[in-house]
Order: C-alpha cells, then sequence, then structure tokens
C-alpha cells in the first residue's frame, strides 16, 4: 500500500514524517503529547486509536471489499433488527434508506416485492397534511421525509414516485420555514441547518421547488459559517461535518455559493482528514469515524465544482482536494467488519447507519473524474453518487427526469 501525502501538510513537513504504516507505537505517544509534554484525555484516546489503526495497517494485505457480506447483512436488516434499533422508532424511514442505499453503492437490489412492501410501509409513514413522520402515525418531521423521499428515489418505480403526495409537500415544505430564512425541522421544533437542507434536498427531488419558499434561507446560511471555517448547525455554533455538508450542498442547491466563505471552508475540512488513520474526524480535537468519509468527503465535489465555476482556468476536477487513497484504505482496512457491515473505527460495532455513509463516502473517494480505485478494481469498485442528494446517481437522475416532466403544484 501507498504511503500517504496528504494535503494538510506543507512540502517541509511531509519530508520529515515518516509513511504512517512505518512508525513505532512510541512514536505515535511521542507525537500525541501536547506542547507542555503532558498526555491528556484527548491525546489518550487518539494514541489509543492510532495505535489499533496501525497495527491494522501493518498486518494487513490488499485492501478488499467484502461485498457480499455486506449485501447479505443488509437484506437480512430489511426484516430482522436487534433490539439495538429500538431506539430508532421514530426513524424508521431512515432504516429503508440507509438499506436501499447501501445496497444501490453495492450494485444491488432487492426483489420487486420487496420493493413494493417498502413503499406501501413509507406510504403509510406519510402524513394527510403532507411529509412523512418517523412511522406510521407520527407527526411529519423535515428529516423522516427527506429519509423517505430518498428511499423512495432509490427504488425509483413509478409506484414509488406517485406515493409522494406533492402538493401536500409542498405546502408541509413551506410551513417550517421561519421569518428569518431557518427552517424548523417539525411542526414548533427546533431549527438548524438540517433543515434547509433536508427541504431543499425534497422540494429539488420531487419539482416542488419555488424561490419563495426558501426567501432568506441562503443568507441565514451562511450565518451558520464559523471562524473555524466549517458550519454549525445555527449561527454560532461550533464547525461540524454533518452541518458542514447541509450547509454547502444547500447553497449549491440554490444557487448561493458566494455566500460561503471558501478558503475558510476548505482550510478546515482538509485538516479534518486524519494523518495517520486516513478517515475524517467530524470535529476538531474528535476521534475518526467512519461515517464522515461521506459527511465531511461528500463536499468535495462540491467545492471542486464552485471552484471550477469561479475560475475556468483552475484545473481542480481531475481529483478531489483530499487524499481519496487514505480514506479508501481507513475504510477497507480498519471499517468492515468481517461478517458484513461496516463501522465508526476498530473495535466498534456494526450498524446500518455507519455502513450507509461509509459506503457513500467510498464511492465519493473512487469517482473522482480521474478514477481512483484502491486494490482490485473488479472487487473493490462501487457505484457512483450524486453528492448533493446522496443518491446512487441514476436514481437520482431518473427521478429528477421524471418529476421534472409533472408541473409545480400550485398551493
Amino acid at each position: 500500500m501507498a504511503g500517504y501525502k496528504k494535503v494538510v501538510m506543507s512540502d517541509s513537513e511531509l519530508s520529515e514524517v515518516l509513511c504512517p504504516k512505518q512508525r513505532t507505537y512510541e512514536e505515535v505517544l511521542k507525537q500525541k503529547q501536547d506542547e507542555e509534554g503532558h498526555e491528556t484525555a484527548t491525546t489518550s484516546k487518539q494514541t489509543h486509536v492510532e495505535y489499533t489503526v496501525l497495527k491494522l495497517y501493518q498486518s494487513s494485505k490488499e485492501p478488499t471489499l467484502l461485498r457480499m457480506k455486506h449485501i447479505s447483512f443488509l437484506k437480512n436488516a430489511v426484516t430482522h433488527l436487534n433490539e439495538a434499533y429500538e431506539c430508532l422508532d421514530c426513524s424508521r424511514p431512515w432504516l429503508c434508506f440507509w438499506i436501499l442505499h447501501s445496497l444501490a453503492i453495492l450494485g444491488e437490489r432487492l426483489s420487486k416485492e420487496e420493493q413494493s412492501k417498502i413503499v406501501g410501509f413509507l406510504a403509510r409513514c406519510q402524513s394527510p397534511t403532507g411529509g412523512f413522520g418517523g412511522g406510521p402515525g407520527q407527526y411529519p418531521h423535515l428529516a423522516a421525509t427527506y429519509a423517505a423521499v430518498n428511499a423512495l428515489c432509490t427504488i425509483g418505480t413509478r409506484e414509488a414516485y406517485n406515493t409522494i403526495y406533492r402538493k401536500s409537500l409542498k405546502k408541509f415544505l413551506s410551513s417550517l420555514r421561519g421569518e428569518d430564512g431557518s427552517f424548523a425541522m417539525h411542526e414548533n421544533g427546533e431549527a438548524d441547518i438540517r433543515g434547509p437542507y433536508c427541504a431543499l434536498a425534497a422540494a429539488k427531488l420531487t419539482n416542488v421547488y419555488t424561490p419563495d419558499m426558501f426567501k432568506g434561507t441562503a443568507e441565514w446560511i451562511g450565518k451558520c459559517q464559523t471562524w473555524e471555517g466549517g458550519f454549525g448547525g445555527s449561527p454560532g455554533m461550533e464547525a461540524h461535518g454533518g452541518y458542514a455538508y447541509c450547509g454547502i450542498a444547500s447553497l449549491v442547491m440554490l444557487g448561493r455559493t458566494e455566500l460561503c466563505h471558501l478558503p475558510s471552508l476548505l482550510r478546515w475540512i482538509v485538516n479534518k482528514q486524519m494523518r495517520l488513520e486516513g478517515g475524517f474526524q467530524g470535529r476538531t480535537n474528535k476521534l475518526v469515524d467512519g461515517c464522515y468519509s461521506f459527511w465531511q468527503g461528500g463536499s468535495f465535489p462540491l467545492i471542486s465544482a464552485i471552484l471550477s465555476n469561479q475560475d475556468k482556468s483552475l484545473n481542480v476536477s481531475d481529483h478531489w482536494l483530499f487524499n481519496q487513497e487514505a480514506l479508501q484504505e481507513y475504510i477497507l482496512v480498519c471499517s468492515q467488519n468481517p461478517h458484513g457491515g461496516l463501522l465508526d473505527k476498530p473495535g466498534k460495532n456494526r450498524d446500518i447507519y455507519h455502513t450507509c455513509y461509509t459506503l457513500s463516502g467510498l464511492s465519493i473517494a473512487q469517482n473522482s473524474p480521474i478514477r481512483t480505485i484502491v486494490g482490485t478494481k473488479s472487487l473493490n469498485r462501487v457505484e457512483l453518487i450524486h453528492p448533493t442528494y446522496n443518491l446512487q446517481m441514476n436514481a437520482a437522475n431518473k427521478a429528477l427526469e421524471y418529476f421534472l416532466s409533472l408541473p409545480i403544484p400550485f398551493d
């Protein structure tokens, strides 16, 4: 496996740093002491993770995607989930999306009968007043609505598309916008940057979007960018990978990317790729986590497109502005459960959330304009995803084409 060459390091730093896979535990310990020479709880946890990851890299052979084991794990999860998932009873459309999307990335689909059953279930999650709840009979919620729309678009049948009540969906989305342009997640609910993203994605995919629905939203999102360069959940909050993705993707959908200070965002996000592990952390001084393979990695294709649009002479389109090989190595060596499913980091349990977003990050890492695949291409290649919606590309394009053929519903 090749050594790392991260964009976060200068040329002088690169010349002084050994390949992470050649480093010893003592070298890891030495680096993790802070400037005063004292170990802290944060450095101790980081050291443990680095040492665990280092041992995996040093003992691993060629990185290989355990495709069939992941597919088996996901298909079993359609009907059999253990008690650990009881806390997600109000997030059941998410469970559908995570499973369906993960399978789509792996190039697999459920049977037509299974897909139809999921469509029927999601139909029961839809509120008569518009939007989808976390389960049948639950109040409609923006996050559940985004997940349900994405799940139905992933299935991609006429039955799935026609399940969405577009007129009432438009009313539901419009009802959640605040006077400042923010969006509440549900009626009288909290307002954070997830709201605009979920509302915009659902509106754009189903062709119910109108500019009036999002009046002032771009300006509100711009206020969420922090001094670090990332985006917080709302103005004044700490920069976070998931929020940063929602922020930049929303500004892309709104066509208002000039409201993002791109140099600050780029500086912050490239430094979230961990120097030894190769994966991403979600916030400053936090540990690596497989799900941020997408929540951080998914922003890079959007940033590349923005830079290209700003200056056509810039050559930023061949590869993304992070170490794609290093991220793939972290995913394939450190984030796969040998029995199927993907995980946060070594020592953590597998789950379908991390399976979904780690596979989404793997797709991003592989599918730059010049494709970059670590290991055997025929074994490790996964499907291309649409970075704005986090949908398999063909599913996204098919849904957009279908709904654009329909008129925008009147109020």
